[in-house]
């Protein structure tokens, strides 16, 4: 939208990586089956930008985990309102940690890890 754009019309790199850390939280939620913390955030680069009336689409997928911590990828691509050809704009690993009800870190439950 507008707002999220700064005076050239770009969508502001900000509002992508919130979206990013969103959809790399639903995937660590689920691994977790509960609360977790972004921990960190490693490697984004903009390769495009992404324009008003863009269609912004976010895929994320479990990478690694340790005893409390998982590492999600996500990429981010666009699509002009007008084509059907999308454009890769970043990715990302974000790093997130399982939250306890104490909330300390706490180990994942038992479940597979990616291969």
């Amino acid at each position: 939208m507008p707002a999220d754009t700064n005076p050239a019309g770009d969508i502001f790199g900000g509002w992508l990586m919130a979206q990013m850390d969103l959809a790399a939280g639903n995937v660590a939620s689920r691994r977790a089956r509960g609360r977790c913390a972004t921990v960190s955030v490693e490697g984004m680069t903009f390769l495009s930008p992404v324009f008003v009336g863009d269609e912004v689409s976010l895929y994320g997928r479990l990478v690694g985990e340790g005893r409390t911590s998982m590492r999600v990828k996500v990429e981010a691509w666009r699509r002009y309102r007008e084509e059907e050809a999308m454009n890769k704009v970043t990715e990302a690993l974000f790093v997130f940690v399982a939250i306890g009800k104490d909330r300390r870190p706490t180990p994942l439950p038992p479940g597979h890890a990616p291969s």
